[in-house]
């Protein structure tokens, strides 16, 4: 009883050390608190209306007849494409979209009506800048349907011209009616897609670096000596003393992020509010002990802060949240279960949007959990730099 005393007596010093630490020091509030903060206002805002609207686009109308007119007031009406301008030729709408004043043109050719009525099958052309990928692949989608819409039209006029009924033309047009249903998110809202994703991957990242940071700066400080002396010189003490306070607060800021995407802004969240808790909870204890890896791995603090930085950036682009997993090459396949931020985006969209039972993710949730076993691996090179590294600027 009086060993564990001692350890308990130990691990309250470590831990008050470590938040008189965290209090005098006002880059820990910006980088636990204020940037998180920061993040969650900043990307939830920038995609509030779910996508992006009124994209300006050119046309290029050669035929100058009603039904070009038609067809461009038509285009003009889609809720993501806003006709600015109509230029008189394909290279001028060519320079204003390399100029970036417009994201995609769309070319009438000269005798279109004519055409269609006489069923010479005119072609429609349309150009897209697909630099800035949302903007082009939403403007391709609306042009493309533009152009099926108008095909649609002109072929029905020439069937009415034949005495077909209104039925008997709909029926040569669309033999099969689609009924489509999206399911979870009706809205088709990319921020349900993407800022439940994107958030808890910035937190990810900024508990990397504030983990290696403040390990790190033991050492480059050579505070270690009094780090270590002050729990008994037992490293699982003072790692435990020095991340407890980070987890309040880092978990504290994870619950905030739910409560304010599934409780102010009313994101799907199928399953109720305690498993995303629960895997906010894993996530940030996963991310903690990774960041403990990394300065164990690499004990100077500027090089693994550089690996903290890559590897959180990497997380953002292999968990699939933007570009699906499935399709990348085979071995990205392989390495994508090596980043946390992967089993919460598989938990997020098991659990919130298709609100499954937490027994269908319990892979997800064990990889969490391995990954908090990944200090073990370095623990003992992670002591002997305290201890004898010395730090070379």
């Amino acid at each position: 009883m009086g060993k564990i005393k001692k350890r308990y007596a130990a691990l309250w010093l470590v831990i008050k050390r470590e938040c008189r630490r965290l209090i005098s020091r006002p880059l820990y509030l910006f980088c636990m608190v204020i940037a998180p903060l920061f993040c969650y206002i900043f990307f939830t805002t920038l995609m509030g209306s779910g996508l992006p609207t009124e994209l300006p686009v050119g046309v290029v109308d050669m035929d100058q007849t009603t039904t070009s007119r038609n067809i461009v007031r038509n285009l003009d009406s889609f809720g993501q494409t806003q006709v600015i301008a109509h230029y008189p030729n394909v290279s001028e709408a060519r320079i204003a979209m390399q100029e970036g004043k417009i994201y995609a043109f769309f070319f009438i050719p000269s005798g279109l009506s004519q055409e269609a009525s006489t069923q010479k099958q005119p072609k429609i052309s349309f150009y897209t800048n697909n630099s800035y990928l949302i903007a082009g692949s939403l403007l391709l989608k609306d042009m493309k349907m533009m152009s099926e819409l108008a095909s649609g039209a002109a072929a029905r006029k020439v069937l009415y011209a034949k005495g077909a009924t209104e039925n008997q033309a709909m029926a040569m047009l669309q033999p099969i009616v689609i009924d489509t249903h999206a399911l979870n998110n009706p809205w088709l809202n990319y921020s349900v897609y993407l800022c439940n994703t994107i958030v808890p991957a910035m937190l990810m990242i900024m508990i990397f670096m504030v983990t290696v940071f403040s390990i790190g700066t033991e050492i480059k400080d050579r505070t270690a000596h009094a780090w270590l002396q002050l729990s008994n010189n037992s490293i699982y003490i003072a790692i435990a003393g020095k991340l407890f306070p980070q987890t309040i607060i880092f978990s504290i800021m994870g619950m905030f992020y739910n409560a304010y995407l599934y409780g102010i802004l009313h994101f799907p969240c199928n399953s109720g509010i305690w498993p995303m808790l629960l895997a906010t909870f894993c996530f940030v204890l996963a991310s903690q002990c990774i960041g403990v890896f990394m300065i164990g791995v690499l004990p100077t603090l500027r090089l693994a802060l550089s690996f903290a930085s890559l590897w959180g950036v990497i997380s953002v682009s292999i968990s699939g949240f933007s570009f699906p997993v499935m399709a990348m090459h085979p071995t990205l396949q392989s390495l994508s279960i090596l980043f946390p931020l992967r089993h919460y985006f598989l938990i997020y969209v098991d659990q919130a949007l298709n609100g499954y039972s937490m027994l269908y993710s319990w892979q997800n949730y064990l990889a969490l959990l391995l990954f908090m076993a990944l200090p073990f691996l370095t623990i003992g090179r992670l002591k002997e730099a305290l201890i004898h590294y010395k730090y070379v600027p």
